[in-house]
């Protein structure tokens, strides 16, 4: 659940201050800069997350990406087309699909965030764990209105120009289009680890706010082991697309901000590799 479920719903807050801060990459050549930072997505308040290189980047940027806008109007139609493509066809049922005892394991931790589970098996597995998470998330106040995204947006300069890597209709997509068997695995990934590790949310945070890469590294492949396909739906063909983009803004000129989930920034496949294998100058942790 740590990438799966924040690329829509975020992680949260159980501990206190860290003592470093997110990590910050920075992508140079003759005449571009473009800073990357890892979001978490949705969080509590009053968190103290905000790197310095960051804020001096936003004050001097030309423009900053997102993964989708940032906007009142793109979060009702994310919401839209995620009850559309995320509801079973008639006839189908969530529990239907899993095991007796996969089902009756899903009631349970359903009921014991609060979540109907009558409403959760109407559901895809992959709406099913989206809602699993902000059950989750909402028991500690996480909100996506405390998260990266939304405060970073309100800080923008007016001048600053928003741009987005993805459409809301080709992010519900990466989840809607993945094969059942692969939906089916991440949830049951999912729920085993809300069964067995109730902390693993807590040390998913403290690793981002300590700027620990490899712990970032590490905490992405609980989606690759539960499910290969959907981590390359989700992870693996975005950063190769997201890199494509990039490297067309920087083969312009100025300042850009980028802002996409952690996850996509960290090991081998991730962005700020793709980017130094194109030849441009990077660095960072």
């Amino acid at each position: 659940m740590k990438l799966r479920a924040a690329v829509l719903a975020g992680l949260l807050l159980l501990a206190g201050p860290a003592l470093a801060e997110p990590p910050v990459w920075i992508v140079r050549d003759a005449d571009s800069e473009m800073l990357l930072f890892g979001s978490v997505h949705v969080l509590p308040p009053n968190l103290r997350w905000r790197p310095a290189a960051l804020d001096l980047a936003l004050k001097g940027a030309d423009d900053i990406w997102f993964e989708l806008p940032v906007d009142e109007a793109t979060s009702q139609e994310v919401a839209q087309l995620a009850a559309r493509n995320g509801t079973l066809p008639p006839g189908q049922s969530l529990f239907g699909l899993l095991t007796p005892k996969d089902a009756a394991r899903l009631v349970q931790i359903a009921s014991d965030l609060g979540v109907n589970p009558q409403a959760l098996d109407r559901l895809k597995p992959w709406l099913a764990e989206v809602a699993l998470a902000a059950a989750l998330y909402g028991k500690v106040g996480a909100a996506s209105e405390h998260g990266v995204e939304a405060t970073l947006a309100a800080a923008v300069p007016p001048a600053v120009s928003r741009r987005a890597l993805e459409s809301p209709a080709e992010q519900i997509a990466l989840f809607s289009d993945t094969p059942m068997v692969d939906q089916i695995a991440s949830l049951l990934g999912s729920m085993v680890e809300i069964e067995t590790d109730p902390d693993t949310f807590t040390d998913l945070l403290n690793v981002w706010m300590a700027g620990d890469v490899k712990g970032l590294a590490h905490e992405t492949m609980s989606l690759r082991e539960a499910s290969p396909e959907l981590f390359k739906r989700l992870v693996t063909f975005r950063n190769a697309a997201w890199t494509r983009q990039l490297d067309a803004r920087l083969k312009g000129q100025g300042h850009t901000v980028v802002v996409v989930g952690a996850g996509h920034l960290v090991g081998e496949d991730g962005v700020p590799a793709r980017l130094r294998a194109l030849g441009y100058s990077v660095t960072g942790p």
